[in-house]
C-alpha cells in the first residue's frame, strides 16, 4: 500500500504535513530538515523543488527558491541527496515542483527516480489536467506514484469531481484564491467553501493549505478536513533559527499556541 494511502486509513485527522524548499536554507539541508520534521512528529513531508518563477508560491516561499536554485540546487541534485532517504524516515514523502524543470529533467526519469528513492506523490500545480492523463498519468501509475491536485474556491463542482476521479492520493484544497503566506484565521467565505467540498462526499480525504501558522489555523483546517498543510510557517521559522532542528521546534510551539 502506498504510504499516503496508510496514513490516512491508520491516522485520518489532524494531519500534519510541512512543505519546505530543497536546498534551503543551505544546499545540504534536505535530508536533516527530513529527519527533524520526521522524528518531531510531522506526518508527511512536502519537498519542494525549486523553480525561477513559481506562481502559486507567496514571496516567503519565492524568496526560498530562490536562495536555493543560487545555493546550486537542481532536480539532479535532489535525486542524490535523497538516495538514502528511507532509511532516515518511513512517512510519506511528496515532492512539489513546476512542470518545467520536470519535463526538461524528463518525466519518465522523474518517477522512475522518484520510485528509486522512495517518493510516494507529486504535486505539480500547472500541469493541466488534460495533459496529465494523456501524457503524465500512464507515467506516473507505471511507477506507482500519486499525483495530488489542488482545488480552490474558484473551482468548479465539475472540476472537482475531476479531481477526485484522478487521483487516490489526497486533494490539495488551497484555502483562498491568492498565493501562499500565513493567515491568522479563517472566516466566512472560507468555511462555506470548506463546508461546500465537505459536503460533496469525495472518495478521497481533503487536506487544507495556504495560511496555516497557529494553533488557531490549524485546528480550523482540521475541523473541515483531515489535516493541514503548512509552508510559509515554516520557512519563517527557518529565517528566525540558526539550526533546522530549532526550526521545527518554533513551527511545533506556534502551532500549540
Amino acid at each position: 500500500m502506498n504510504r499516503i494511502n496508510k496514513l490516512f486509513q491508520e491516522k485520518g485527522k489532524n494531519i500534519l504535513s510541512v512543505y519546505f524548499t530543497a536546498g534551503y536554507p543551505k544546499l545540504d539541508d534536505t535530508v536533516e530538515t527530513i529527519k527533524q520534521l520526521s522524528s518531531k512528529g510531522v506526518d508527511l513531508i512536502e519537498i519542494g523543488v525549486p523553480f525561477s518563477d513559481p506562481l502559486a508560491d507567496g514571496p516567503v516561499i519565492q524568496h526560498s527558491s530562490q536562495v536555493a536554485l543560487k545555493n546550486g540546487m537542481s532536480v539532479k541534485l535532489l535525486f542524490e541527496q535523497l538516495k538514502d532517504i528511507r532509511k532516515v524516515t518511513d512517512i510519506p514523502l511528496v515532492l512539489m515542483g513546476y512542470v518545467n524543470p520536470i519535463i526538461h529533467f524528463g518525466f519518465e526519469n522523474f518517477c522512475k527516480k522518484a520510485q528509486e528513492v522512495g517518493i510516494d506523490g507529486f504535486i505539480i500545480p500547472d500541469l493541466p489536467m488534460l495533459e496529465y492523463q494523456k501524457e503524465f498519468k500512464p507515467i506516473s501509475d507505471k511507477y506507482g506514484i500519486e499525483n495530488v491536485f489542488l482545488i480552490t474556491p474558484e473551482t468548479s463542482d465539475e472540476r472537482i469531481r475531476e479531481v477526485d476521479d484522478n487521483t487516490n492520493a489526497f486533494i490539495y484544497m488551497v484555502s483562498s484564491a491568492s498565493t501562499t503566506g500565513v493567515q491568522s484565521s479563517f472566516a466566512g467565505a472560507k468555511e462555506d467553501y470548506f463546508n461546500r467540498i465537505k459536503s460533496m462526499n469525495l472518495k478521497n480525504p481533503a487536506m487544507i493549505g495556504f495560511g496555516i501558522s497557529n494553533k488557531q489555523t490549524f485546528e480550523s483546517a482540521c475541523k473541515y478536513s483531515s489535516g493541514a498543510i503548512i509552508g510559509s510557517a515554516f520557512i519563517k521559522s527557518l529565517n528566525e533559527t540558526s539550526s533546522v532542528a530549532d526550526a521545527v521546534d518554533l513551527l511545533l510551539k506556534k502551532l500549540g499556541e
